[in-house]
């Protein structure tokens, strides 16, 4: 059974940085493209970061391009964005996602940047 659990996320200041993760199950990691995604109160999903299977380094929204990171540890089975110079509008609840014949949805963990 697929199943996707996010953590690492919170309250910081602007300025800061925090680090999600999203611990995998059911299946390997490295296997198959994975996505954080994230959605602001009233708003659809919108994607913020992706990685394939082949790829060592994902790519990330022009929104948070030269701030936020996704990576993988695939000895942990683990995905990580790595999210530096936080700001107010970064405020939303992160989803962590994979494809595998259908989307698979974290539980979302929220994200606030507030001081």
């Amino acid at each position: 059974q697929v199943q996707l659990v996010e953590s690492g996320g919170g309250l910081v200041q602007p300025g800061g940085s925090l680090r999600l993760s999203c611990t995998a199950s059911g299946f390997t990691l490295r296997t198959y493209w994975m996505s954080w995604y994230r959605q602001f109160r009233g708003k659809e999903r919108e994607l913020v970061a992706q990685i394939s299977n082949v790829d060592t380094d994902g790519q990330v929204a022009e929104s948070v391009k030269g701030r936020f990171r996704i990576s993988r540890n695939n000895a942990k089975n683990t995905l990580y964005l790595q999210m530096n110079s936080l700001k107010p509008e970064d405020t939303a609840v992160y989803y962590c996602n994979t494809y595998i014949y259908k989307d698979y949805w974290g539980q979302g963990i929220q994200v606030t940047v507030s001081s």
